[in-house]
């Protein structure tokens, strides 16, 4: 939730004309995480989870690719845009092993 909060700040920073651009793809891929974990969860079967785990995997990599193509775009600022990947990146790391529990889990 956090990660996708800052999101949303972050692409406040964005010039006007990306409001329905990349402003539109940041916020709606840092969503799409947490709620794909939420719906997932409320799922009544292990393999369901892990899909909609991978989902919002997916989503993470499509929000990496937006904060990248911000920083080369030089929209917003560069090191809040590089705060927001490594978040990425501990966010994707927390979802591989939660993928690896909720399959463990599941296999019992």
């Amino acid at each position: 939730m956090t990660l996708a909060e800052d999101s949303y700040r972050f692409s406040a920073e964005f010039p006007r004309e990306e409001l329905y651009g990349l402003v539109s793809q940041i916020r709606r891929a840092a969503v799409s995480i947490p709620a794909n974990v939420a719906e997932g969860y409320g799922r009544n079967s292990a393999g369901s989870y892990v899909a909609f785990l991978r989902n919002a995997q997916g989503s993470l990599k499509e929000l990496e690719t937006h904060l990248l193509l911000s920083q080369r775009l030089k929209f917003g600022k560069f090191e809040t845009a590089a705060q927001l990947l490594g978040r990425c990146e501990s966010t994707g790391r927390m979802l591989v092993a939660l993928v690896r529990g909720v399959r463990a889990a599941g296999d019992r």
